[in-house]
């Protein structure tokens, strides 16, 4: 039912659309002078709105339309990694908020002395993963370190994992003998304990080795539904991949279906530039980039993936 609403709500739109366009072009015809004015403005929304409609069309995967387990990790390096991740979940959390999607902290580990270690985010909106699937991957600070009392330059990674939220849509036997569950109390940042029982929760999946974790619910029941949602999820996307590593190693294909490989550098000295190593979209803005100007990035990602398909 679900893909039907959507369905017919992109069919409805276009055939909207379709109307106002040939609306335009009869009151054109009628060549009257006093409603060029209201055509011009309503030709500009028009070229506006087909232009959103055309880019929709680039979701084409299956999941695309899923709501979104996001999360990031800050890399090897100690404070300057956790401060880059810091600086990633505002990236995306700008961008988020910029195309009013919901957005749920999960959990979150801060860092040492500043920013982030980790962080498990849900993200509900308008084709969120197939926005989103774009920002999966590896993405490369490189600047001078506030943190470096030589103002020497330095290199920061931090690893950004995306997952279509279709637990509730899949069927995933998990053994409660596979799982090594701990409670442990929720804190939030510098330490401080939100509430005084066992509320949070780790979950283990010792088969896989994934690990999930859930604190920013009120009840153990309610961190404990989400932590086995998101390890569902991943437990779905784990199985996926490995279908297409299989499939890939069927056609003979050198495919890398990792989702550890570097995908973006971000360079504020000694130049300053953005640049995306697979679309190979570029920014000489990285501070507009930083502050949540992400959808350039993302259409020329789904533009490649559409060239790669056709090639």
């Amino acid at each position: 039912m679900r893909e039907i609403t959507s369905l017919r709500t992109q069919v409805d739109s276009w055939e909207k659309l379709y109307a106002r366009i040939s609306d335009s072009k009869e009151l054109l015809e009628m060549e009257d002078d006093e409603m060029l004015e209201d055509l011009s403005k309503e030709i500009v929304l028009l070229v506006k709105e087909v232009g959103e409609l055309e880019f929709q069309t680039l979701f084409a995967e299956k999941h695309d339309q899923a709501d979104v387990i996001f999360a990031i990790h800050s890399g090897a390096g100690g404070t300057e990694a956790q401060d880059w991740a810091a600086m990633l979940l505002r990236m995306f959390t700008r961008w988020m908020e910029g195309r009013d999607f919901k957005v749920e902290m999960m959990d979150e580990s801060p860092g040492d002395v500043t920013g982030i270690k980790s962080v498990l985010m849900s993200v509900k909106g308008d084709y969120a993963y197939g926005r989103l699937k774009s920002e999966k991957g590896v993405h490369r600070l490189v600047r001078i370190s506030p943190y470096d009392s030589s103002a020497r330059r330095h290199t920061s990674f931090a690893k950004v994992e995306v997952w279509p939220d279709v637990a509730e849509d899949i069927d995933i036997e998990i053994k409660d003998s596979d799982l090594e569950i701990q409670r442990f109390k929720a804190s939030g940042a510098g330490g401080q304990h939100v509430q005084k029982n066992e509320t949070a929760i780790r979950i283990r999946h010792l088969p896989t080795g994934i690990v999930v974790s859930c604190q920013n619910q009120r009840s153990l029941t309610q961190n404990q539904e989400s932590a086995m949602k998101a390890l569902k999820t991943q437990l779905y996307a784990l199985a996926e991949q490995a279908q297409m590593e299989e499939i890939a190693e069927l056609k003979g294909e050198d495919v890398d279906a990792g989702w550890g490989s570097q995908i973006r550098s971000y360079v504020l000295h000694p130049y300053k530039m953005v640049k995306d190593l697979r679309s190979g979209y570029e920014s000489t803005n990285p501070n507009l980039v930083l502050d949540g100007d992400l959808d350039p990035f993302m259409e020329a990602y789904l533009r490649f993936l559409v060239d790669e398909t056709q090639g």
